[in-house]
């Protein structure tokens, strides 16, 4: 038996005879370019079979006794496309018409041809060669079928997205072929069989006359089918269908079929309609779009305008936020040197009392500290980083309170006007900076006043959305309003800016209206300025009510905290400024205390290890490395009971703390550090 082994389509061979004829077979096959493996058994050919074998040689001796059922079901099974040539040797004069083996191997091998024994090497050859071209020729059918499959399905794809139906006109038979997607064109189930007289039926029937001329003059005429009809659903709905096809002619030239698509177009023949209708209106449609357009036209102007002016209010805010920044790391600068020079001069005081010229100096020193603190203060204020005493208050009685001290202010060309309701939300707000606050305001309306006039306070009670500045929420907005010189739009741009100021040299800080401003924003408010040259300013001062409108409890002035004076403690001073920590160390040395000196966390927590009896832990906040909020992390792990006192210029910690300590201000006085001590260790 001889066959072909899968080394291409064209010259791949199998085959196993027994004896010399395989060798002889083999070695023609070799000389004629042709690869070849001989097989020694029936079965171990039958499972080499494939499609890429191009022919078999078999030798009639080898399967005259042999089981060929395996082979006989290999040819069988067989794809549609695929042939198998035979070539069986057989002896001479053992032909199909003298031997009746030959004619079951007919039956069971099909594509068979019996070649004699002895042979000559050309004619075994020319045998060969012919049974690879007509396998070859399998091959180029395979090809076409695949390719024709493949063009089939790319069709069918092209048709599905393009939501068309396929269809088949048979002009002789009356046949009519359709897609499934055609099916539902016609409001027909793409089980639902549809002929020629289901589709003539579903064709409205003001258009089937036109429909059955259109097909006959393309079958005298051959030129192309192209109608546009109305289809009527089961349901009773009208649907238009774009119907096309062309003739397809048989091999004599006659016409024999009609092919073509069809696709629904109700969607387009509904916007035809519509667009109809719209053309006899297009005139007034015209006239009313132009007057839309303007008004999209003066909105889109309007929205221009205030996107020009909340993009000036952000580079405003902006401003104000980085001066903010710069003005608070300023002041708390500041008051880290304040602290140093306090200290210092608070202990001087205590050890040249006696002495009256250096009593005298010291105090003139402090005053000039104290004035430099209160400064920090305002600075701090602006940069919404000052330490409030936030709690439910009254302005009525506030403002009530402030009566005398807001009349002598003023002085006695000015009138001053109140127009106070009788009850009024109580706000959240700090009693002190609010006090600070309304004085500040009044008396610049009296430096507007140069010639005397009217100063009004009022207060009232508002909602208000969301804005810029402010919320959605209700708020009491205290206003002071005067009749002055008023400010130009540039001024008033300026007007919170820190250190501006409109007034003569040496008569004004400039830091007024900017502390206002601080303090109304760390409170959740807003101060609004307006303000016209020659007709007056107003002033409002947003405050948010208070969600608590209970009356303040009065303060039990017999339970004074840190009155207590207390000594002798051992306490941990932590500090990277040199400056303050010397000046610190001293005042607790004063008050009776030992204290231990840290420059880090990191020594500061080695000193914790060491000395086991620490009261007290007093320690910076902003230090390099590790801040004061980590350091006292760091220690509640080691010592949980340990008091923490953190010393800082700035009212709040930073977000993301997240520790509860007490605070000591900077800058602070002996007193000051006296009284927090006494709290904690008492």
């Amino acid at each position: 038996m001889l066959t072909i082994p899968e080394i291409s389509k064209q010259n791949a061979f199998l085959y196993a005879p027994i004896g010399r004829d395989a060798q002889v077979a083999a070695s023609i096959l070799s000389e004629a370019a042709v690869p070849s493996i001989i097989f020694g058994d029936l079965e171990s050919l039958c499972l080499s079979l494939g499609d890429s074998v191009s022919f078999v040689l078999l030798t009639e001796e080898a399967i005259r006794n042999a089981d060929l059922k395996l082979l006989a079901s290999w040819v069988r099974e067989q794809p549609s496309w695929s042939d198998l040539p035979f070539i069986v040797l057989t002896q001479r004069g053992g032909g199909p018409e003298r031997n009746p083996a030959a004619a079951r191997l007919s039956e069971i091998l099909r594509n068979v041809t019996f070649f004699e024994r002895p042979f000559h090497a050309t004619s075994f050859v020319s045998v060969a060669k012919t049974a690879l071209r007509a396998r070859s020729r399998q091959y180029d059918a395979l090809s076409r079928m695949e390719e024709l499959s493949k063009s089939e399905q790319r069709l069918q794809t092209a048709l599905r997205a393009g939501k068309l139906g396929s269809w088949e006109y048979e002009i002789h038979s009356g046949t009519l072929r359709v897609s499934e997607e055609c099916k539902i064109i016609f409001g027909k189930q793409p089980h639902e069989t549809f002929t020629l007289d289901e589709f003539i039926s579903t064709v409205h029937s003001k258009d089937r006359q036109r429909i059955q001329w259109a097909i006959q003059d393309t079958i005298l005429t051959g030129r192309d089918y192209e109608i546009e009809c109305r289809t009527l659903r089961p349901d009773q709905s009208v649907h238009w269908v774009d119907m096309r096809a062309r003739v397809s002619k048989d091999r004599e030239g006659r016409i024999s079929q009609l092919v073509g698509v069809a696709s629904d177009i109700t969607a387009r023949k509904n916007a035809e309609k519509d667009l109809i209708a719209l053309n006899g209106t297009l005139e007034d449609r015209v006239a009313a779009r132009t007057l839309e357009l303007n008004k999209a036209h003066q909105s889109l102007l309007e929205q221009v305008k205030q996107r020009e002016m909340a993009e000036e209010q952000l580079r405003q805010a902006q401003k104000m936020e980085a001066i903010g920044h710069l003005t608070g790391g300023v002041a708390h600068d500041f008051n880290n040197l304040l602290m140093a020079v306090l200290g210092n001069l608070d202990l001087l005081r205590k050890h040249f009392g006696n002495d009256l010229k250096a009593s005298r100096l010291i105090n003139g020193a402090l005053q000039g500290a104290q004035r430099g603190a209160a400064l920090t203060q305002r600075l701090l204020a602006f940069a919404r980083r000052q330490d409030l005493k936030v709690e439910s208050i009254d302005l009525l009685d506030l403002i009530k309170g402030m009566n005398d001290l807001l009349w002598k202010s003023i002085g006695s060309k000015i009138h001053l006007k109140f127009d106070l309701p009788i009850s009024l939300p109580r706000v959240l707000a700090d009693t002190n900076q609010i006090e600070l606050a309304l004085l500040n305001l009044v008396v610049n309306s009296r430096d507007a006043l140069e010639e005397g006039g009217e100063i009004a306070i009022s207060l009232k009670a508002e909602q208000t959305p969301a804005s810029a500045d402010l919320i959605e929420g209700s708020y009491v907005i205290l206003s002071v309003t005067d009749n002055g010189q008023g400010m130009s739009s540039e001024t008033l741009k300026k007007a919170i800016d820190p250190f501006f100021s409109t007034k003569e040299l040496g008569k004004g800080t400039g830091l007024g209206l900017s502390m206002i401003h601080g303090l109304s924003v760390q409170l959740h408010g807003a101060l609004r300025l307006s303000s016209s040259e020659g007709v007056g300013t107003t002033a409002e001062l947003w405050l948010p009510i208070s969600p608590d409108q209970t009356i303040n409890a009065i303060p039990d002035d017999t339970a004074t905290a840190g009155s207590v004076k207390m000594s002798g403690f051992k306490i941990l001073m932590v500090d990277d400024d040199a400056l303050i920590a010397m000046s610190t160390v001293d005042m607790l040395e004063d008050l009776g205390h030992r204290v231990l000196e840290a420059r880090s966390g990191a020594q500061a927590l080695e000193i914790l290890e060491k000395e086991q009896d620490v009261d007290l832990l007093i320690t910076d906040y902003s230090m390099p490395k590790m801040t004061g909020a980590e350091l006292a992390k760091a220690v509640r792990l080691v010592k949980p009971d340990l008091p923490i006192l953190i010393a800082t210029g700035y009212a709040d910690l930073p977000p993301g703390t997240d520790i509860d300590v007490p605070r000591l201000g900077k800058p602070y006085t002996q007193s000051d550090l006296a009284d927090h001590i006494s709290q904690l260790l008492s």
